[in-house]
């Protein structure tokens, strides 16, 4: 497979590693509901180390990832602040925030992705999907990067979005698109699933034949190119006979079709002589398929989603290209289910979350989400919209509604009388429904508006997040100094996923038994608490006492961190029990 390289690879290539694990820290304050780190969360903190604190928890089990990371345009003013120990990297540092004259800005790019790709890779499950939007600025390096990380047999498709309504009239030739560059983290697609039939798409389906299965639409049953077992003579109820159109065969072989013919599944017209068509059922459909042109009259569009985060949080809250709810809301219909986990480490202005709470409202799931953000909006814009969405919200402004949109061509301003008379006409038939007119002219268009003041009330879709933010360094080798003390179960979490690659769950703990829980190959144990004079006493140690309580429970073998021990290896492992001590050093499992 080719290779892409750019400045500081090696650098950044196994970067993750070295990024300190910080616990997450509840703020209630800033929540809605009781805090909780088994639910929604909202983080407050650097991308990379924020994905590093919920790798022990949460390691296999996101069932999507959607990331909106910074285009790199030249012109959004975006820093690259990864703390890697290299003097060209620190030389980087103080060339920030990279612009349209930075030569290096691509390389740039590469290196602050390729960490948190990494660690997204580590957090996705085994049926989950990876989607991520990006521009023609970036999306060739992206599709090499995440080629690399991924695999470039975990690719599934490169999704076309149209993000404008009318073309940029600053340009000559101006892109109407962004791209959703879409992976998944098995071989197979099982994880993905079919847009639900609309009742648009549902009022094509009918029963003019009175078929006992109800209402069905009839499709082509053809197929590209010549298969010879496929090229028979096809006989209609009244005598006529067919074969496959130039270029094509019929869609399955003859004895197939004879079974579906026979179980009245085909489709020969009112009369009974039409070309046969195959009849798929309204009551067999699992759904529609979709596929990868997704026009802004389906999923929305910039301009909506600008409107739709001032409807929310007012006039005064301009966010810079936020992605609008439809999109989201595609992307979650297409590849979550009502129990999954979705996760937005490039969380800007909230649409992850409203999606998530949007598609519970609708089909009464239990999705949960994460968002990570590190601008100092987190609280007030992101948070805050979430809060609102849930609880509901009050929207006073003006709503306004495009009436005309023309071009002013020489033609028309000649026949300017006509023109009048045109907008006049609109004035008068839409007055009663506005306060105010507006006419004005931009980029050679004349554009008329109507514009209304309006007070209304949102009703809230329910739910509730915790705030985090995250906490100091966790540093293995300061506890015995007392330095860092962190609580049983953040110390637990990290020391479970370093030695077993695997996520913690803490309901497994008893933390009064010193037991974190069961991996793959062990039991785990942790003889710990957060006081400096217990962990220098001889409680602390593993004792043969402790080891043979502990060696009862059968099954695997046990792993238990102490500070101490007072039983030499020689009875220890013979019982199975294996010491690590507190501080250690242990080796990360890497994912294949």
């Amino acid at each position: 497979m080719p290779e892409l390289h750019f400045k500081g690879k090696e650098f950044v290539y196994n970067h993750h590693l070295s990024v300190p694990y910080r616990p997450l820290v509840p703020d209630a304050a800033k929540s809605v509901g009781a805090p909780s780190l088994n639910g929604n969360l909202i983080i407050h903190g650097d991308n990379l180390h924020a994905l590093k604190a919920l790798l022990p928890m949460y390691a296999g089990k996101v069932d999507c990832i959607f990331i909106d990371p910074p285009y790199n345009t030249g012109n959004e003013g975006w820093s690259y602040n990864d703390n890697v120990n290299s003097p060209m990297m620190k030389e980087w540092l103080s060339s920030n925030p990279i612009n349209g004259e930075d030569m290096l800005r691509h390389d740039k790019w590469c290196a602050m992705m390729w960490p948190r790709l990494t660690l997204l890779r580590e957090l996705l499950s085994d049926t989950g999907s990876f989607w991520m939007t990006i521009d023609d600025n970036e999306v060739h390096h992206a599709r090499s990067v995440l080629d690399e990380v991924f695999g470039p047999d975990r690719f599934i498709a490169c999704v076309v979005w149209q993000k404008r309504t009318s073309p940029e009239s600053r340009l000559k030739l101006g892109p109407a698109q962004d791209y959703i560059l879409v992976y998944g983290n098995g071989e197979s697609r099982d994880g993905l699933r079919k847009l639900t039939i609309t009742e648009e798409q549902a009022s094509s389906f009918s029963n003019p034949d009175n078929d006992h299965r109800g209402a069905w639409t009839s499709t082509d049953f053809t197929a590209q190119g010549f298969r010879p077992n496929q090229m028979y003579k096809i006989v209609t109820p009244t005598g006529e006979k067919y074969g496959p159109p130039p270029g094509r065969c019929w869609g399955n072989i003859e004895s197939e079709f004879l079974r579906l013919k026979a179980e009245g599944r085909m489709w020969f017209g009112v009369k009974g002589d039409a070309r046969p068509r195959i009849k798929t059922y309204l009551e067999e459909s699992d759904g529609v398929s979709a596929w990868t042109w997704w026009t802004n009259s389906e999923v929305g569009d910039n301009q909506e989603s600008k409107k739709e985060v001032m409807r929310i949080l007012g006039p005064d809250s301009a966010f810079e290209y936020p992605k609008p709810t439809r999109l989201l809301s595609r992307i979650i219909a297409i590849a979550t289910g009502n129990n999954s986990l979705i996760l937005d480490s490039f969380a800007g202005s909230g649409t992850t979350a409203h999606a998530v709470l949007a598609a519970n409202s609708k089909d009464g799931g239990n999705r949960r989400f994460i968002l990570v953000e590190g601008e100092n909006y987190a609280d007030t814009l992101t948070a805050e919209r979430v809060r609102r969405v849930i609880q509901g919200y009050e929207f006073k402004g003006t709503q306004k509604e495009e009436l005309l949109r023309e071009s002013l061509t020489w033609t028309k301003l000649k026949n300017a009388d006509n023109l009048l008379e045109k907008v006049s006409f609109i004035e008068q038939a839409n007055a009663a429904r506005f306060d105010n007119i507006s006419k004005t002219v931009k980029d050679g268009e004349l554009i008329v508006t109507g514009e209304k003041k309006v007070t209304e009330r949102t009703e809230g879709l329910g739910g509730e997040f915790t705030y985090c933010a995250l906490g100091p360094e966790l540093d293995i080798d300061k506890i015995l100094t007392g330095e860092t003390l962190p609580d049983y179960l953040t110390l637990g979490a990290w020391l479970f996923h370093t030695a077993t690659g695997e996520s913690f769950d803490a309901a497994q703990a008893k933390p009064e038994k010193w037991y974190l829980g069961e991996s793959a190959a062990y039991h785990l144990w942790l003889v710990y608490k957060p006081e400096l004079d217990y962990l220098k006493s001889a409680e602390a140690a593993l004792t043969l006492s402790l080891a043979e309580k502990i060696a009862k429970k059968k099954g695997k073998r046990h792993l238990v961190f102490a500070p101490a021990k007072y039983v030499p290896n020689s009875k220890l492992l013979p019982m199975g029990v294996e010491y690590a001590p507190l501080p250690f050093a242990l080796y990360r499992i890497e994912k294949g």
